[in-house]
Parts: structure tokens; C-alpha cells; sequence
């Protein structure tokens, strides 16, 4: 069930039987020169949209932008300072939870968001606390590849060259939801270099073309199946385990 194709009286009586929502979240960020911009946040709705089509599960609106300044100096990427992310994190959050749900489970594509979200967190749970009562929520970030064996797979299928942005995993869940929209360019080198991320023109500077470590090049639509299926069936299992949790935020 997805919320925005939904009416107000059909998100009352879904949470009737549920108060578990799902949020995938990621960023709008350049991915070398074959990736889309909205790789990071394209997976994690990928997965999320085709686990509501398996399973009685409730998916939000997509949280499209993220933590990308290191990016900006590529055309396309749009970024958030820290502080607005996690202000709009918490105003997600707190609507979310004047409704009635009291687990919001976010389901990340890109890792730069990770710090940022756990203190957005950390920030609504002291929220809390300091009042001395339950905000009425409970929050779980996951980021989409340390589903139950996808990260396993993906090296299994990119035993080489698989790196750490604009990986061809990511590279092949978006060929595989929109085969329309693959790209083809040669590499040079085959694999990328890595190395520490800072600020954008530094960024840049170290990664010319964007990639670090990686060979998208290896992507396949074929093993984008493969991993979008496997990580379906382990957000699937993760949302149930989530929502029966016990607590007062229950």
C-alpha cells in the first residue's frame, strides 16, 4: 500500500491493523558517468514499492534528498546541511506518529545519510525523554544492501570492482526498474580509485568522473533482479519483526 495513492479514510483503517510505515529515504546525487541522480533513492523505493505488491505493508512518500555536499560540484546533485535534514526528519517523524503510527522504519540508499539520520533520532528520543513521557514512536533505519544477504550476493556478483560509490550493484536495481534509462561509457580507468571524502571540489578532484572503487560497467538488469528480490524478501521479514516488537511505543 502505497500512502500517496491512498485516501485519509484508507491510511485510518490501515492503521486499524498496522502501525508500522516504512520511509524510504536516500539522496539526489551524482553517480559516474552511467549512474542516475536518483540512484540512492530510487533503491530503497524500488524495494519498498515491490515488498507493498508481497506483503500488507504501508510504504511513505520517498525522502529523496540527503546528505550530498561532497557531490555538489556535479551538475544535478542538490543537497541539505545537516541541521535542515534532521529538522525534516523530525517533522516526518512527528506527523507520522499524530496519526498513530509508532514504528517508522527507514529504508536508506546512500551511507552519507547514516550519521545525520541516528542523530535525528537521537534528537527525537531526547525530545522525549526530557518531556518524561513517550513521544509514541519508535524509529529503525536500515540501509537497503545490509538487508539479510544482499551485501553477500552483491560481492558474489561483483567479486571485483564493486567499491563503494556508483557501485554496480546500485547501478544494476535501477537498470532493472528502468531499463529505458541505461547508460553506456567507457572507463578510465576500468576501476576507480578510492580514497577519504571531504568537501565537493575535493571531492572531485579525487574522483573525476565520480566513481570510488567501482566498475558500474558490471551491471546487469539480470543481477539487479536478483538482488531486488532477495532484499524484498528480508525488508519483508525486517517490517514484521519491527512492528511486533514489544514496549511502550508499541
Amino acid at each position: 500500500m502505497l500512502l500517496h495513492l491512498s485516501t485519509w479514510a484508507e491510511i485510518e483503517a490501515y492503521l486499524e491493523r498496522s502501525r508500522t510505515v516504512v520511509i524510504p529515504i536516500g539522496s539526489n546525487e551524482q553517480h559516474g558517468p552511467t549512474g542516475l541522480l536518483g540512484t540512492d533513492w530510487l533503491c530503497p523505493e524500488i524495494i519498498a514499492h515491490e515488498a507493498q505488491k508481497e506483503a500488507d505493508i504501508l510504504v511513505a512518500p520517498t525522502f529523496n534528498i540527503g546528505m550530498a555536499q561532497h557531490h555538489l560540484d556535479f551538475p544535478g546533485t542538490i543537497a541539505l546541511r545537516p541541521s535542515t535534514f534532521m529538522a525534516a526528519i523530525g517533522d516526518w517523524a512527528r506527523s507520522l506518529a499524530h496519526h498513530g503510527f509508532t514504528r517508522l522504519y527507514f529504508l536508506n540508499g546512500h551511507g552519507g545519510n547514516v550519521a545525520t539520520i541516528e542523530a535525528a533520532f537521537s534528537e527525537l528520543y531526547a525530545e522525549a525523554s526530557f518531556a518524561a513521557r513517550p513521544r509514541g514512536f519508535a524509529l529503525k533505519l536500515k540501509n537497503w544492501w545490509d538487508l539479510k544477504g544482499v551485501f553477500k550476493l552483491a560481492h558474489q556478483q561483483f567479486p571485483a570492482g564493486h567499491g563503494s560509490h556508483a557501485t554496480p550493484s546500485e547501478i544494476a536495481v535501477t537498470q532493472w526498474a528502468y531499463p529505458d534509462a541505461i547508460k553506456a561509457a567507457n572507463y578510465a580507468p576500468q576501476i576507480a580509485p578510492t580514497g577519504p571524502i571531504r568537501e565537493a571540489s575535493d571531492f572531485r578532484a579525487r574522483f573525476p568522473d565520480g566513481r570510488m572503487g567501482s566498475d558500474p560497467g558490471l551491471a546487469t538488469p539480470e543481477k539487479g533482479a536478483e538482488l531486488v528480490r532477495l532484499a524484498v524478501a528480508g525488508l519483508i521479514e525486517e517490517v514484521r519483526a519491527f512492528g511486533a516488537e514489544s514496549g511502550v511505543s508499541r
